[in-house]
């Protein structure tokens, strides 16, 4: 008779991190320098994350506006068994710039899909609204409940400017109104306009990717929400045009989301920082009545009434 083999767990695998702050001249030629060296990838993130120094950077496509934190974190992540002393010496070399200093950490291999999941769970907008991942039990499922998983697009619930959108409209979308969300990421702002009562639910976005998510996560929801390209949106104005984007963006898309909001109906503009609430604003009020309707965590929601037109 033969008797069973006996198992093992594998062992977890262990990755190598490499990790040393640069300032922002030269965190672009470091991270180009380390992948050709060897690693597999780099990290960049601010080290004064969280404290009184942290530095908010946003790329709007502005010449002059800095890419990267004053000071940069940069982590490569090498192979176990590579040498991280030979490639940082390789990548100082490549752009000729003296070793820093610099440390070295084992980083284990695990379960990275429970791991990411762990990090997020249901997010309350009102009591009863709710945004809630598939693998959550909703908190309370007599609340509006909109099933929403992290992916390619932007838009969980999480950050400050998607909750204040979720926000408004809580408290603003009526049975049978239309609702076109701008820049629709994962479809989240129209998915829940459809599930509070708009009759028309739109999403457009400049990402294929983004689209087709939008896409899934609205039959996911059991919403007949329509998600197409900007270029395919056809001619007509909605009750509401809601867009969380960014500041420069918006400035450059007043004139277009205008034209796509109803006489007295409204528009909804986040993804706006407080010192770039007054420049946003002045694109807008020659065609709508303004204003700052709440502020989250130095994020501002401005919504206003589309004027009637001369």
């Amino acid at each position: 008779m033969r008797l069973p083999t006996a198992t093992h767990e594998p062992t977890p695998v262990t990755f190598i991190a490499l990790r040393f702050d640069v300032d922002a001249t030269g965190a672009d030629a470091w991270s180009d320098s380390l992948l050709d060296a060897g690693a597999l990838s780099v990290e960049a993130v601010d080290p004064r994350a969280g404290t009184a120094d942290e530095a908010a950077i946003f790329d709007e496509h502005e010449a002059d506006a800095p890419q990267w934190w004053p000071i940069s974190r940069l982590t490569a992540l090498l192979r176990q068994g590579d040498d991280a002393d030979a490639v940082i010496r390789r990548a100082a070399g490549m752009i000729e710039q003296a070793v820093p200093a610099y440390d070295v950490y084992d980083v284990h291999d695990r379960d990275w899909v429970t791991a990411t999941q762990a990090q997020f769970e249901p997010i309350r907008i009102a009591d009863d609204l709710w945004i809630v991942p598939s693998w959550c039990e909703p908190p309370r499922p007599d609340a509006c409940i909109v099933t929403l998983d992290p992916g390619v697009a932007f838009g969980t619930g999480s950050h400050p400017t998607t909750r204040l959108c979720l926000a408004w409209l809580r408290e603003h979308v009526t049975p049978g109104c239309s609702v076109l969300d701008y820049g629709c990421g994962s479809g989240i702002l129209a998915i829940t306009a459809a599930k509070l009562g708009a009759t028309r639910t739109v999403g457009i976005d400049i990402d294929p990717q983004a689209v087709d998510a939008a896409a899934g996560n609205a039959r996911r929801n059991g919403v007949d929400s329509t998600f197409i390209p900007v270029d395919a949106l056809p001619a007509g104005t909605f009750d509401i045009v809601v867009a969380n984007i960014l500041a420069n963006p918006l400035r450059l898309l007043a004139p277009a989301l205008a034209a796509r909001t109803a006489t007295g109906g409204c528009i909804v503009l986040s993804g706006i920082l407080e010192a770039q609430t007054p420049e946003v604003m002045a694109a807008y009020r020659e065609a709508f009545a303004i204003e700052a309707w709440r502020v989250a965590e130095g994020w501002v929601l401005l919504a206003g009434a589309r004027r009637s037109q001369r």
